[in-house]
């Protein structure tokens, strides 16, 4: 029988995150989960532990995070935080410092859920933020960096965005239509994406690794 790993989980209670969160209790390949969230969610497994922090106390429980393969789901929206410097702290510095602080610690690998688009270069905020979260953790060198760009999530969330509720409503018109290198903007089933997270990081393929609306959907 193949060793058993431990994961972190960043993001918990995000649309993806949560659905990722099953996937790795119900993975035979995890003796061990933890997730780190800023209070209960509730949950309870044999395999679970939570550790409770957010983007300004990490720092606080740096040793405890220890783990072998390390997923980050987290993000906000400018809506939720329209300071544009606390929403660089969120989805820039908060991935950032826990890529840094699970790399000293030991991890091997690092799954990311970026955005399509996403580049340091852009002059839009947010993908210039995305592609600079996504740069400065593979400078980190884990053995496994794996980032995952998808275009809009669907799935029920928590909270409702109705803008997102738009959007879905138009990709199921327009997915069809966007082919071969358009595919990348197809909106995405946010259960796939967790699905593809989980199998990739068991999988254990070497280097630095970016996946698509077509990657991802080979993987579920």
């Amino acid at each position: 029988m193949a060793t058993q790993q431990s994961a972190i989980l960043f993001g918990a209670t995000g649309l993806i995150g949560g659905h990722l969160l099953q996937e790795l209790l119900n993975s035979p390949a995890y003796a061990a989960v933890t997730i780190v969230v800023r209070r209960d969610t509730g949950v309870r497994h044999a395999k679970l532990s939570q550790l409770f922090a957010d983007h300004q106390s990490l720092d606080n429980i740096r040793e405890q995070l220890r783990g072998d393969h390390i997923f980050c789901c987290v993000g906000t929206t400018k809506k939720k935080t329209p300071d544009l410097d606390e929403y660089y702290r969120i989805d820039h510095d908060y991935p950032v410092a826990a890529a840094q602080y699970t790399k000293d610690n030991g991890a091997s690998a690092f799954l990311l859920v970026s955005a399509v688009g996403a580049n340091p270069a852009s002059s839009n905020f947010y993908l210039r933020m995305k592609g600079e979260t996504e740069r400065d953790i593979i400078r980190l060198g884990f053995e496994q960096t794996h980032v995952f760009r998808p275009s809009l999530l669907t799935g029920d969330r928590r909270e409702k965005r109705g803008m997102e509720s738009l959007g879905s409503a138009i990709f199921k018109v327009i997915n069809p239509l966007l082919i071969n290198g358009l595919s990348k903007y197809k909106a995405i089933p946010a259960a796939w994406v967790s699905k593809a997270l989980c199998r990739v990081a068991i999988t254990g393929e070497q280097g630095v690794h970016t996946y698509h609306w077509a990657d991802i959907k080979k993987r579920i």
